[in-house]
Protein backbone atom coordinates (compact mmCIF):
# COMPACT_ATOMS: atom_id res chain seq x y z
CA UNK A 1 0.00 0.00 0.00
CA UNK A 2 3.02 2.84 0.67
CA UNK A 3 4.87 1.90 -2.42
CA UNK A 4 1.23 2.52 -4.59
CA UNK A 5 0.96 5.64 -2.48
CA UNK A 6 4.43 7.14 -2.68
CA UNK A 7 4.16 6.29 -6.54
CA UNK A 8 0.97 7.92 -7.06
CA UNK A 9 2.25 11.21 -5.05
CA UNK A 10 5.16 11.13 -6.75
CA UNK A 11 3.68 11.22 -10.67
CA UNK A 12 1.47 13.81 -8.70
CA UNK A 13 4.66 15.90 -7.71
CA UNK A 14 5.78 15.72 -11.57
CA UNK A 15 2.43 16.73 -13.29
CA UNK A 16 2.17 19.74 -11.05
CA UNK A 17 5.62 20.96 -10.76
CA UNK A 18 5.40 20.54 -14.74
CA UNK A 19 3.04 23.26 -14.95
CA UNK A 20 5.01 26.28 -15.83
CA UNK A 21 3.07 26.53 -18.89
CA UNK A 22 -0.97 26.86 -19.84
CA UNK A 23 -2.96 24.07 -18.44
CA UNK A 24 -6.81 23.26 -17.35
CA UNK A 25 -8.44 22.02 -14.26
CA UNK A 26 -11.49 20.92 -13.48
CA UNK A 27 -13.52 18.13 -11.90
CA UNK A 28 -16.56 17.42 -9.88
CA UNK A 29 -17.63 16.31 -5.94
CA UNK A 30 -20.97 13.85 -5.50
CA UNK A 31 -23.01 12.55 -3.07
CA UNK A 32 -24.83 8.94 -3.55
CA UNK A 33 -27.22 7.25 -1.40
CA UNK A 34 -28.46 3.77 -2.17
CA UNK A 35 -30.42 1.56 -0.61
CA UNK A 36 -30.89 -2.16 -1.55
CA UNK A 37 -33.05 -5.53 -0.63
CA UNK A 38 -31.42 -8.77 -1.83
CA UNK A 39 -32.88 -11.62 -2.32
CA UNK A 40 -31.04 -14.31 -0.35
CA UNK A 41 -31.36 -11.41 3.47
CA UNK A 42 -34.39 -9.97 4.87
CA UNK A 43 -32.13 -6.59 5.85
CA UNK A 44 -32.83 -3.96 3.83
CA UNK A 45 -28.93 -1.99 3.37
CA UNK A 46 -28.18 1.34 3.40
CA UNK A 47 -25.14 2.75 2.08
CA UNK A 48 -23.36 6.32 1.28
CA UNK A 49 -20.81 7.39 -1.17
CA UNK A 50 -18.69 10.23 -1.35
CA UNK A 51 -16.75 10.53 -4.70
CA UNK A 52 -14.39 13.57 -5.80
CA UNK A 53 -12.44 13.28 -9.08
CA UNK A 54 -9.82 16.13 -10.21
CA UNK A 55 -9.22 16.47 -13.79
CA UNK A 56 -6.07 18.12 -15.29
CA UNK A 57 -4.44 19.19 -18.72
CA UNK A 58 -0.63 20.42 -19.32
CA UNK A 59 0.27 21.76 -22.50
CA UNK A 60 3.82 21.70 -22.59
CA UNK A 61 3.63 22.28 -26.26
CA UNK A 62 0.91 22.58 -29.15
CA UNK A 63 1.34 18.99 -30.08
CA UNK A 64 2.02 17.80 -26.74
CA UNK A 65 -0.85 17.13 -23.79
CA UNK A 66 -0.53 15.63 -20.43
CA UNK A 67 -3.66 14.38 -18.63
CA UNK A 68 -3.52 13.45 -15.02
CA UNK A 69 -7.00 12.62 -13.44
CA UNK A 70 -7.87 11.07 -10.21
CA UNK A 71 -10.81 10.08 -8.05
CA UNK A 72 -11.04 9.59 -4.52
CA UNK A 73 -13.83 7.61 -2.95
CA UNK A 74 -15.46 7.56 0.44
CA UNK A 75 -17.77 4.37 1.68
CA UNK A 76 -19.36 3.85 4.81
CA UNK A 77 -22.74 2.44 5.21
CA UNK A 78 -24.26 -1.22 5.89
CA UNK A 79 -22.46 -2.78 3.23
CA UNK A 80 -18.99 -1.68 4.60
CA UNK A 81 -20.16 -2.67 8.21
CA UNK A 82 -21.32 -6.17 7.19
CA UNK A 83 -18.83 -7.17 4.58
CA UNK A 84 -15.10 -7.64 6.13
CA UNK A 85 -13.62 -8.09 2.08
CA UNK A 86 -15.83 -5.09 1.01
CA UNK A 87 -12.94 -3.65 -0.40
CA UNK A 88 -12.04 -6.16 -2.59
CA UNK A 89 -15.28 -5.38 -4.15
CA UNK A 90 -14.50 -1.51 -5.15
CA UNK A 91 -11.13 -2.22 -6.30
CA UNK A 92 -10.01 -1.53 -10.10
CA UNK A 93 -7.98 -4.32 -11.42
CA UNK A 94 -5.35 -2.95 -13.35
CA UNK A 95 -3.02 -5.26 -15.08
CA UNK A 96 -0.01 -3.92 -15.60
CA UNK A 97 0.31 -1.26 -13.03
CA UNK A 98 -1.55 -0.57 -9.60
CA UNK A 99 -1.77 3.36 -9.18
CA UNK A 100 -4.58 2.90 -6.86
CA UNK A 101 -4.41 3.06 -2.46
CA UNK A 102 -6.23 2.57 0.27
CA UNK A 103 -6.30 5.52 2.45
CA UNK A 104 -8.41 3.67 5.44
CA UNK A 105 -10.07 0.11 5.26
CA UNK A 106 -11.84 -0.12 8.63
CA UNK A 107 -15.39 -1.36 9.91
CA UNK A 108 -16.80 1.84 9.27
CA UNK A 109 -15.48 3.49 6.76
CA UNK A 110 -13.41 2.97 3.83
CA UNK A 111 -10.67 5.85 1.71
CA UNK A 112 -10.09 4.86 -1.84
CA UNK A 113 -7.51 6.45 -4.12
CA UNK A 114 -6.60 5.71 -7.26
CA UNK A 115 -5.53 7.40 -10.88
CA UNK A 116 -7.28 6.16 -13.49
CA UNK A 117 -6.00 8.28 -16.15
CA UNK A 118 -2.66 9.47 -16.47
CA UNK A 119 -1.29 9.79 -20.47
CA UNK A 120 0.97 11.72 -22.56
CA UNK A 121 -0.54 12.76 -25.87
CA UNK A 122 1.66 13.54 -28.81
CA UNK A 123 1.02 14.54 -32.45
CA UNK A 124 4.08 14.53 -35.04
CA UNK A 125 2.55 14.85 -38.92
CA UNK A 126 -0.16 12.36 -38.93
CA UNK A 127 1.24 10.41 -36.75
CA UNK A 128 -0.26 10.45 -33.01
CA UNK A 129 1.51 8.87 -30.23
CA UNK A 130 -0.67 7.96 -26.39
CA UNK A 131 1.15 6.57 -24.45
CA UNK A 132 -0.04 5.49 -20.13
CA UNK A 133 -3.76 5.25 -18.37
CA UNK A 134 -6.00 6.03 -20.78
CA UNK A 135 -9.17 4.40 -22.60
CA UNK A 136 -9.33 2.63 -25.94
CA UNK A 137 -12.67 2.83 -27.25
CA UNK A 138 -13.21 0.41 -30.66
CA UNK A 139 -16.77 -0.41 -29.96
CA UNK A 140 -19.47 1.26 -32.10
CA UNK A 141 -22.94 0.21 -30.39
CA UNK A 142 -23.47 2.08 -27.27
CA UNK A 143 -24.59 -0.86 -24.60
CA UNK A 144 -22.14 -3.83 -25.63
CA UNK A 145 -19.17 -4.00 -27.25
CA UNK A 146 -17.62 -6.67 -28.49
CA UNK A 147 -15.06 -4.53 -30.17
CA UNK A 148 -13.79 -2.66 -27.08
CA UNK A 149 -11.21 -5.94 -26.14
CA UNK A 150 -8.82 -3.31 -23.70
CA UNK A 151 -11.51 -1.66 -21.53
CA UNK A 152 -14.98 -3.29 -21.74
CA UNK A 153 -17.97 -1.23 -19.78
CA UNK A 154 -20.91 -2.21 -18.50
CA UNK A 155 -24.13 -0.03 -18.85
CA UNK A 156 -25.34 -0.96 -14.88
CA UNK A 157 -22.26 0.79 -13.79
CA UNK A 158 -23.90 4.10 -14.23
CA UNK A 159 -21.65 5.63 -11.96
CA UNK A 160 -18.05 5.62 -13.60
CA UNK A 161 -18.89 8.14 -16.03
CA UNK A 162 -15.34 8.21 -17.31
CA UNK A 163 -15.63 4.63 -18.23
CA UNK A 164 -12.43 2.31 -17.31
CA UNK A 165 -8.91 2.83 -18.42
CA UNK A 166 -5.82 0.34 -19.67
CA UNK A 167 -2.30 1.38 -19.58
CA UNK A 168 -1.21 1.13 -22.75
CA UNK A 169 1.02 2.94 -25.78
CA UNK A 170 -1.63 3.51 -28.98
CA UNK A 171 -0.44 4.86 -32.74
CA UNK A 172 -2.55 6.08 -34.58
CA UNK A 173 -1.62 6.81 -38.43
CA UNK A 174 -3.99 9.11 -40.24
CA UNK A 175 -4.35 8.09 -43.72
CA UNK A 176 -6.61 10.71 -44.42
CA UNK A 177 -9.80 12.83 -42.63
CA UNK A 178 -11.76 9.90 -41.95
CA UNK A 179 -9.41 7.19 -42.05
CA UNK A 180 -6.96 6.28 -39.89
CA UNK A 181 -4.09 3.16 -38.83
CA UNK A 182 -4.21 2.35 -35.69
CA UNK A 183 -1.62 -0.07 -33.23
CA UNK A 184 -2.61 -0.37 -29.59
CA UNK A 185 -0.18 -2.41 -26.93
CA UNK A 186 -1.87 -3.21 -23.32
CA UNK A 187 0.81 -5.38 -21.67
CA UNK A 188 0.19 -7.12 -18.30
CA UNK A 189 2.13 -8.44 -15.56
CA UNK A 190 0.91 -12.13 -16.91
CA UNK A 191 1.43 -12.57 -19.91
CA UNK A 192 -2.00 -14.22 -20.46
CA UNK A 193 -3.49 -10.96 -19.59
CA UNK A 194 -1.79 -8.93 -22.45
CA UNK A 195 -3.98 -7.70 -25.43
CA UNK A 196 -2.12 -6.42 -28.80
CA UNK A 197 -4.12 -5.07 -31.60
CA UNK A 198 -4.97 -3.07 -34.98
CA UNK A 199 -7.31 -1.99 -35.98
CA UNK A 200 -7.90 -0.03 -39.90
CA UNK A 201 -11.35 2.88 -39.42
CA UNK A 202 -12.68 4.67 -42.92
CA UNK A 203 -15.46 6.05 -44.03
CA UNK A 204 -17.69 4.89 -46.75
CA UNK A 205 -21.29 5.47 -47.99
CA UNK A 206 -21.78 7.51 -44.90
CA UNK A 207 -20.62 4.98 -42.66
CA UNK A 208 -17.78 4.65 -40.38
CA UNK A 209 -16.11 1.39 -40.02
CA UNK A 210 -13.80 -0.11 -38.16
CA UNK A 211 -12.05 -3.40 -39.14
CA UNK A 212 -9.80 -4.98 -36.11
CA UNK A 213 -7.29 -8.33 -35.75
CA UNK A 214 -5.36 -9.19 -32.53
CA UNK A 215 -4.60 -11.25 -29.50
CA UNK A 216 -7.11 -10.89 -26.04
CA UNK A 217 -6.11 -12.60 -23.27
CA UNK A 218 -3.72 -15.19 -25.56
CA UNK A 219 -7.15 -15.66 -27.96
CA UNK A 220 -7.05 -14.35 -31.55
CA UNK A 221 -9.69 -12.26 -32.50
CA UNK A 222 -11.02 -10.73 -35.28
CA UNK A 223 -13.95 -8.18 -35.92
CA UNK A 224 -15.73 -5.35 -37.38
CA UNK A 225 -18.07 -2.42 -36.70
CA UNK A 226 -20.14 0.29 -37.98
CA UNK A 227 -22.45 3.25 -37.52
CA UNK A 228 -24.53 5.34 -39.59
CA UNK A 229 -28.24 5.77 -39.92
CA UNK A 230 -30.96 4.61 -42.22
CA UNK A 231 -33.78 7.21 -42.46
CA UNK A 232 -32.33 9.57 -39.73
CA UNK A 233 -32.45 6.66 -37.63
CA UNK A 234 -29.03 5.88 -36.18
CA UNK A 235 -28.03 1.94 -36.77
CA UNK A 236 -25.14 0.55 -35.47
CA UNK A 237 -23.37 -2.65 -35.35
CA UNK A 238 -20.04 -5.25 -34.36
CA UNK A 239 -19.30 -8.49 -35.20
CA UNK A 240 -15.97 -10.40 -33.61
CA UNK A 241 -14.98 -14.17 -34.31
CA UNK A 242 -12.37 -15.14 -31.81
CA UNK A 243 -10.30 -18.13 -31.00
CA UNK A 244 -11.80 -20.63 -27.63
CA UNK A 245 -11.28 -19.79 -23.79
CA UNK A 246 -8.68 -21.58 -22.14
CA UNK A 247 -10.52 -24.10 -19.91
CA UNK A 248 -11.05 -23.21 -16.17
CA UNK A 249 -11.02 -26.20 -14.50
CA UNK A 250 -11.78 -24.48 -10.86
CA UNK A 251 -15.29 -23.83 -12.10
CA UNK A 252 -16.31 -27.96 -12.73
CA UNK A 253 -16.77 -28.21 -8.83
CA UNK A 254 -19.65 -25.41 -8.87
CA UNK A 255 -21.46 -26.95 -12.00
CA UNK A 256 -21.15 -30.64 -11.10
CA UNK A 257 -23.97 -30.93 -8.44
CA UNK A 258 -25.82 -29.60 -11.42
CA UNK A 259 -24.38 -31.98 -14.04
CA UNK A 260 -23.59 -29.04 -16.50
CA UNK A 261 -21.02 -28.33 -18.16
CA UNK A 262 -18.80 -25.01 -17.98
CA UNK A 263 -18.94 -22.45 -20.66
CA UNK A 264 -14.82 -23.38 -21.22
CA UNK A 265 -15.59 -26.38 -21.81
CA UNK A 266 -16.72 -25.20 -25.18
CA UNK A 267 -13.66 -26.47 -28.04
CA UNK A 268 -15.62 -24.00 -30.60
CA UNK A 269 -14.70 -20.66 -31.85
CA UNK A 270 -16.98 -17.71 -30.64
CA UNK A 271 -19.16 -15.55 -32.23
CA UNK A 272 -20.51 -12.15 -30.99
CA UNK A 273 -22.44 -9.58 -32.97
CA UNK A 274 -24.21 -6.50 -31.78
CA UNK A 275 -27.14 -4.49 -33.51
CA UNK A 276 -27.97 -1.47 -32.55
CA UNK A 277 -30.50 1.01 -33.48
CA UNK A 278 -32.33 4.17 -32.16
CA UNK A 279 -34.27 7.24 -33.03
CA UNK A 280 -35.20 10.75 -31.88
CA UNK A 281 -38.41 12.20 -32.05
CA UNK A 282 -39.31 15.81 -33.01
CA UNK A 283 -40.44 16.06 -29.32
CA UNK A 284 -37.26 14.92 -27.63
CA UNK A 285 -38.56 11.17 -27.24
CA UNK A 286 -36.02 8.82 -27.95
CA UNK A 287 -36.15 5.22 -28.45
CA UNK A 288 -33.20 2.66 -28.41
CA UNK A 289 -33.19 -1.05 -29.31
CA UNK A 290 -30.10 -3.16 -29.03
CA UNK A 291 -29.50 -7.06 -29.67
CA UNK A 292 -26.60 -8.93 -28.32
CA UNK A 293 -25.76 -12.58 -29.64
CA UNK A 294 -22.44 -14.83 -28.14
CA UNK A 295 -22.35 -18.16 -29.66
CA UNK A 296 -20.55 -19.56 -26.35
CA UNK A 297 -23.32 -18.15 -24.20
CA UNK A 298 -25.60 -20.73 -22.34
CA UNK A 299 -29.33 -21.47 -22.80
CA UNK A 300 -30.26 -23.38 -19.25
CA UNK A 301 -29.13 -22.36 -15.48
CA UNK A 302 -28.03 -19.36 -17.41
CA UNK A 303 -27.81 -17.22 -13.55
CA UNK A 304 -25.05 -20.08 -12.53
CA UNK A 305 -22.60 -19.21 -15.07
CA UNK A 306 -22.27 -15.36 -14.60
CA UNK A 307 -19.17 -15.37 -12.27
CA UNK A 308 -17.33 -17.37 -14.85
CA UNK A 309 -18.78 -15.39 -18.11
CA UNK A 310 -17.53 -12.37 -16.09
CA UNK A 311 -13.46 -14.16 -15.35
CA UNK A 312 -13.42 -14.73 -19.53
CA UNK A 313 -14.21 -11.14 -20.55
CA UNK A 314 -17.64 -12.42 -21.54
CA UNK A 315 -20.59 -9.59 -22.12
CA UNK A 316 -23.08 -12.12 -20.58
CA UNK A 317 -23.27 -15.39 -20.01
CA UNK A 318 -26.52 -15.70 -22.23
CA UNK A 319 -26.70 -16.94 -25.78
CA UNK A 320 -29.03 -14.22 -26.44
CA UNK A 321 -29.23 -10.79 -24.89
CA UNK A 322 -32.14 -7.36 -25.67
CA UNK A 323 -31.78 -4.42 -24.56
CA UNK A 324 -34.81 -1.51 -24.98
CA UNK A 325 -34.73 2.37 -23.91
CA UNK A 326 -37.00 5.19 -24.01
CA UNK A 327 -36.04 8.69 -22.97
CA UNK A 328 -38.16 12.31 -22.57
CA UNK A 329 -37.16 15.39 -21.98
CA UNK A 330 -39.99 16.31 -19.47
CA UNK A 331 -38.71 19.84 -19.04
CA UNK A 332 -35.54 21.03 -20.37
CA UNK A 333 -33.94 21.12 -16.97
CA UNK A 334 -35.71 17.38 -16.63
CA UNK A 335 -35.30 14.32 -18.26
CA UNK A 336 -36.76 10.92 -17.29
CA UNK A 337 -35.88 7.23 -18.79
CA UNK A 338 -36.53 3.57 -18.39
CA UNK A 339 -34.65 0.78 -19.94
CA UNK A 340 -34.48 -3.22 -19.52
CA UNK A 341 -32.08 -5.34 -20.19
CA UNK A 342 -34.33 -8.32 -20.67
CA UNK A 343 -32.92 -12.31 -21.25
CA UNK A 344 -35.32 -13.74 -23.99
CA UNK A 345 -34.29 -17.44 -23.48
CA UNK A 346 -35.25 -17.48 -19.32
CA UNK A 347 -37.43 -14.78 -19.32
CA UNK A 348 -35.25 -12.91 -16.60
CA UNK A 349 -34.66 -8.87 -16.93
CA UNK A 350 -33.28 -6.12 -15.03
CA UNK A 351 -35.75 -2.47 -14.94
CA UNK A 352 -33.91 0.56 -14.85
CA UNK A 353 -35.90 4.09 -14.40
CA UNK A 354 -34.11 6.96 -13.41
CA UNK A 355 -34.77 10.97 -13.60
CA UNK A 356 -32.27 13.62 -14.02
CA UNK A 357 -32.82 17.37 -13.15
CA UNK A 358 -30.55 20.59 -12.87
CA UNK A 359 -31.41 21.92 -10.02
CA UNK A 360 -29.16 24.66 -10.48
CA UNK A 361 -25.95 25.57 -13.04
CA UNK A 362 -23.46 22.51 -12.68
CA UNK A 363 -25.47 21.06 -9.73
CA UNK A 364 -27.68 17.56 -10.98
CA UNK A 365 -30.03 15.66 -8.80
CA UNK A 366 -29.83 12.26 -10.20
CA UNK A 367 -32.52 9.16 -9.30
CA UNK A 368 -32.20 5.83 -10.47
CA UNK A 369 -33.40 2.49 -9.58
CA UNK A 370 -32.05 -1.22 -10.41
CA UNK A 371 -35.04 -4.13 -10.01
CA UNK A 372 -33.84 -7.36 -11.03
CA UNK A 373 -36.47 -9.81 -11.49
CA UNK A 374 -36.30 -13.80 -12.10
CA UNK A 375 -36.64 -17.32 -11.26
CA UNK A 376 -33.85 -19.11 -9.15
CA UNK A 377 -30.87 -19.98 -11.44
CA UNK A 378 -31.92 -17.14 -14.13
CA UNK A 379 -29.55 -14.55 -15.40
CA UNK A 380 -31.31 -11.66 -13.47
CA UNK A 381 -33.08 -14.02 -10.90
CA UNK A 382 -31.16 -13.43 -7.42
CA UNK A 383 -30.31 -9.92 -6.74
CA UNK A 384 -32.57 -7.98 -5.57
CA UNK A 385 -33.77 -4.05 -5.72
CA UNK A 386 -31.57 -1.00 -5.75
CA UNK A 387 -32.43 2.56 -5.56
CA UNK A 388 -29.85 5.60 -5.65
CA UNK A 389 -30.03 8.88 -5.39
CA UNK A 390 -26.84 11.15 -6.45
CA UNK A 391 -26.19 14.78 -6.27
CA UNK A 392 -23.50 15.92 -8.25
CA UNK A 393 -21.44 19.25 -8.36
CA UNK A 394 -19.09 20.09 -11.59
CA UNK A 395 -16.37 22.42 -11.16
Amino acid sequence: MKINLLLILFLSSIYISAQTDSYSIGGYAKYLFSTVKYNQTEQRYYDHLIHTRLNTKWYPLSNLTGTFELRFRTYFGTSVEKYPDYSHLIKSYQPLMNLDVFLWNNKSSIGYLEADRIYFDYFSGNLQTTIGRQRIAWGTSWVWNPLDIFNPKSVLDFDHEELPGVDALRLQYYTGPVSKIELSLAPAREKENSSYALLYSNNAFDYDFNFIAGFHKERWIIGTGWSGDILEAGFRGEITYSQNPERINYFDNVYSPYNIESISSNTNNVLNFVLSGDYTFPNSFYIHTEILYNSNGKSKDIGLFNQEAAQLGMLSASRWSVYQEFSYDITPLMRGSVFTILNPIDKSFVLVPSLSYSIITNLDLYLIGLFFNGSDRTEYGNYGHFFYARLKYSF
